[in-house]
């Protein structure tokens, strides 16, 4: 099959270089000049493990190419993919589908023949019905025909979810385009994943449906994780209690920080939003915006406890910045906040990430990236493991840091008390 994706962006650019790989010829299209141009290079603009790659052996072999050339792409193409971003809105709720609306019409102009148009972009309900009358307004109906594909991949694990997902979810009433992309999909159904074809404003829905779900599990066991340091409970007992019910499932019940990333903030705010808009309601998914939003702001304050509120001078490391592991990714994650806010009443910050330096902290002073662990630990009063990263897991602090009575606090629970207590580490953890 000839593929299009509009957008590479991380959606766009790991559906294309898997796609390609299940021996499609795929076109990814981007009017970022220097972007397309490093990817011709195979320079990566994201950090996710396995796809540099991939880039390499498909771009190798012929069947992957990157273009700034829209029209032609389109032309050329029977299924393209709109894979554009859909950030919130300055309203912080409604979803921003202006690059959604602006391919569509772009599309419309150059359809040449039959050809299969896929919002893989996470858009509101009724969005498909949009471009649609965009579309047809151009072209005549019989011509093209517009589906809803959601993506569920993850952040540090979206090629293995692309290849071995959990369900393909198409959303299309026409039975040619559901054909099509059910053969399209025949590598990956084959091994396993199910095949799921529902209307178009259904697969929408799915989507948002499943980050809300997956958005509450975390704040569930976030909220409970403070009930748990109230109580003296361990939160990993509580998680593994509840999470080893099959109707539960162990899967998102961490604790740690608040959920971050490209996909909970603002899906949940979107769908929240769709639900004003049809005047139903949405109390359950309000309510973990409202309590995620405060998490912030609630580790904050054990910090500044467990500093018996002397944040002045103190010398803070974080291990870790992005909102998760195995990602670059900064989007909405708690550092964004965290660091500022430390910095602004005194403290002295470094931090280490593996992906890197991170532009968000340059304007900020005493707030410095360092190269490697050690010497980002090495002065350290308080220590903060942020994102969890596996080569901060088996990291011997006591060598690192040069200090005696340095304290850490480990947001993702990645040491042990007992392993802690034996070399005589002050330290505190989420939900103990």
């Amino acid at each position: 099959m000839k593929l299009c994706m509009i957008g590479t962006g991380y959606v766009g650019l790991v559906s294309g270089v898997c796609f390609a790989d299940l021996g499609n010829e795929v076109i990814c299209v981007d009017r970022d000049i220097k972007k397309i141009n490093d990817l011709k290079k195979s320079i990566i603009p994201i950090y996710e493990p396995g796809l540099d790659e991939l880039v390499k052996k498909n771009y190798k072999a012929g069947r992957l190419k990157f273009s700034t050339n829209l029209e032609e792409s389109i032309q050329k193409s029977n299924i393209i993919f709109i894979c554009v971003g859909t950030p919130t809105k300055k309203n912080k709720y409604e979803a921003d589908l202006s690059q959604v609306y602006s391919a569509a019409n772009k599309i419309s102009k150059n359809i040449n023949s039959f050809k299969i148009i896929i919002n893989k972009s996470t858009v509101p309900v009724m969005t498909g019905d949009k471009v649609e009358k965009i579309i047809s307004k151009k072209v005549k109906k019989n011509l093209f025909s517009v589906v809803s594909n959601p993506e569920f991949l993850r952040e540090g694990e979206a090629i293995r979810d692309f290849i071995y997902p959990d369900r393909i979810v198409i959303g299309t009433t026409n039975k040619k385009s559901n054909k099509i992309l059910k053969n399209l999909y025949s590598p990956l159904i084959s091994k396993g994943a199910k095949y799921i074809n529902t209307s178009r404003r259904a697969a929408e829905l799915i989507k948002y449906a499943a980050n809300a779900f997956l958005a509450t599990k975390i704040t569930f066991i976030n909220e409970l994780a403070n009930l748990s340091e109230k109580l003296g409970v361990n939160i990993e007992d509580v998680s593994i209690g509840i999470g080893t019910d099959n109707r539960i499932g162990g899967r998102f019940l961490r604790a740690g920080p608040a959920y971050g990333g490209s996909c909970f903030p603002k899906d949940t705010r979107a769908i929240v939003h769709t639900a004003d808009r049809f005047k139903a309601s949405l109390s359950v998914i309000k309510t973990v915006i409202k309590s995620n939003d405060k998490r912030t702001e609630l580790l904050l304050k054990r910090i500044k406890k467990i500093l018996n509120n002397k944040i002045k001078n103190k010398k803070i490391t974080f291990l870790g910045v992005t909102f998760k592991a195995n990602t670059d990714d900064m989007r909405e994650s708690s550092s964004i906040s965290m660091i500022p806010y430390l910095n602004k009443n005194g403290a002295k910050i470094n931090y280490y990430d593996p992906t890197g330096h991170k532009k968000e902290f340059n304007k900020l002073k005493n707030v410095k990236f360092k190269k490697n662990i050690r010497e980002a630990c090495e002065y350290a009063d308080l220590i903060i493991i942020h994102t969890e990263w596996n080569e901060f897991k088996l990291v011997d602090l006591k060598k690192v840091v040069k200090k005696k009575n340095f304290i850490v606090y480990d947001m993702r629970n990645i040491y042990s008390y007992e392993k802690m207590k034996k070399q005589k580490i002050k330290y505190f953890a989420i939900g103990k």
